[in-house]
């Protein structure tokens, strides 16, 4: 089954509960769509759905950016392990120059496309692993939930830093994951957020955007 196709078997187009304003194709369980992700595309060792699901970090993120849409406006950002695209089509909504989502999930590259499409926006995908590489073309670095593993949570800290050092704002959003960097970076704003139980330890999320100082 191709991806399209699957993804629209397996979700609903619903909207994100903190960022109403954009609509995600969403599971709404995380079991299932875990269980058929393998045995529906006949493919194994296939990363977890994470793209399935509107993660507290990411809402905080896209939240933030469209209250305040002067950070991205006319500016070239990267969001960088997109996941579902929600904060990339929260910068495109506020009109930013141009927005590439990254991912290394071929699942949520087509998740984001139909994300993007689903809100009337134009967003770039890319399966690069951006990480590994030395130069950060962007003037703005979207990062939602992405330190929940230690190293994961290293290389992401790294491309960070390079994005700073490049002269590009960091926006992070994140609930203060296990292995979240708390000391490298300033709090913006806080958000209560709602999320499932299911993959959360509770219903509401406190969940803040960050700045790398």
């Amino acid at each position: 089954m191709p991806a399209r196709d699957f993804i629209l078997a397996n979700t609903k187009l619903l909207p994100v509960p903190l960022v109403p304003e954009i609509k995600l194709h969403l599971a709404e369980e995380s079991l299932p769509i875990w269980q058929k992700t393998e045995e529906e595309l006949k493919a194994s060792n296939i990363p977890p759905p994470y793209w399935a699901f509107a993660w507290a970090g990411g809402q905080a993120l896209a939240r933030y950016i469209l209250d305040h849409a002067g950070l991205v406006a006319g500016r070239r950002v990267l969001d960088l392990g997109s996941g579902s695209g929600l904060a990339a089509i929260a910068a495109a909504k506020a009109h930013a120059a141009a927005v590439t989502a990254a991912e290394i999930d071929a699942l949520a590259i087509a998740a984001i496309a139909l994300n993007a499409e689903a809100n009337g926006v134009n967003v770039t995908t890319t399966e690069r692993d951006l990480l590994a590489e030395a130069e950060v073309a962007a003037e703005v670095l979207l990062v939602g939930d992405l330190f929940y593993e230690r190293p994961l949570a290293e290389r992401t800290l790294a491309y960070c830093e390079l994005a700073r050092a490049q002269h590009a704002q960091v926006l992070v959003g994140d609930p203060q994951r296990s292995y979240f960097p708390r000391h490298r970076f300033e709090p913006l704003a806080e958000y209560a957020v709602p999320v499932t139980r299911e993959l959360e330890d509770a219903e509401i999320k406190r969940t803040s955007v960050w700045r790398l100082t």
